[in-house]
């Protein structure tokens, strides 16, 4: 596949790109576009600290593994509400996440974000797509991650393959946490990710949700915060699919397998409610 890049000189400003979120309700076609978004960005010290904060992880040198999902998420935002994406971004529904980490991401200031989206798929709602962001510095590819996104009432040609990831390892409760109800909000400020579904009651509401619900990439983040100690710090593919929502305000358990290169996880809820399911490996 041949990317036609497009770097721009400077983050896009989000309040514009939500404006134009809101008013793109309707599929206008069924191709991805050809191209990509690139963009040099700074870490910026005191928006990593409180990343950390809000999902757990201490301060060891390294950007956790999910913190460059937040340094993309402008630039995901102006791919996705582009006028050559076909689908509406409100209402896409987030059902796995890759993430690659190939060295370890000590000491950087600034990096070079890449997205672009790929690999349209029939599925039994719709059709899914995945998003993909890769995070260079000087040397070359630091981290990648693939997330694949369902948009709803799609219709493409050919059978839905679908990939079930399950535990094959044996997993003993290794944390528990009370994700609280303003954690949406909490990470809203944090990432710049003000889906509605995940601020309120009353705004999650509005999208047929009975209560908000917590980010699929907190939970991600909270529970490989939890992993500190289990997973290599680079080197690593950590892959999850994201089950039932965790609704808030809630209580999870995090179950997981030894330390070591390789493992499984899995996080549950109330009455044993599958909220994600997921493995980590050294990367192929």
């Amino acid at each position: 596949m041949t990317i036609d890049w497009q770097t721009l000189d400077r983050e896009p400003g989000l309040p514009a790109l939500y404006a134009k979120a809101a008013t793109r309700r309707k599929i206008t076609g069924t191709v991805l576009p050809g191209s990509g978004l690139r963009c040099w960005v700074e870490v910026e010290p005191q928006r990593l600290a409180a990343y950390r904060k809000v999902c757990g992880f201490t301060d060891n040198g390294l950007l956790p593994p999910t913190y460059p999902h937040i340094l993309a998420f402008a630039l995901q935002m102006q791919l996705l509400t582009g006028k050559d994406f076909p689908f509406p971004l409100l209402g896409l529904i987030h059902l796995s996440n890759r993430i690659h980490v190939l060295r370890p991401m000590g000491g950087l200031h600034r990096a070079r974000v890449s997205v672009n989206v790929q690999n349209l798929q029939p599925h039994a709602k719709g059709a899914t797509f995945d998003l993909v962001t890769t995070l260079d510095d000087q040397l070359g590819t630091l981290w990648q991650a693939q997330s694949q996104m369902l948009c709803r009432g799609v219709k493409l040609e050919g059978e839905p393959i679908e990939e079930v990831l399950a535990s094959t390892l044996a997993l003993t409760q290794v944390a528990q946490w009370r994700a609280p109800a303003d954690i949406g909000r909490q990470y809203a400020k944090v990432s710049g990710d003000y889906n509605p579904i995940h601020l309120s009651a009353a705004s999650a509401r509005l999208f047929g949700f009975p209560s908000a619900i917590a980010h699929g990439l907190w939970n991600k983040a909270r529970t490989l915060a939890a992993l500190e100690d289990h997973l290599p710090a680079s080197n690593i593919e950590v892959e999850v699919q994201f089950r039932k929502p965790v609704r808030l305000p809630g209580e999870v358990v995090l179950l997981a397998s030894a330390a070591g290169s390789s493992g499984d996880l899995q996080l549950i809820g109330k009455g044993d409610l599958e909220h994600m399911v997921g493995h980590w490996r050294p990367v192929a």
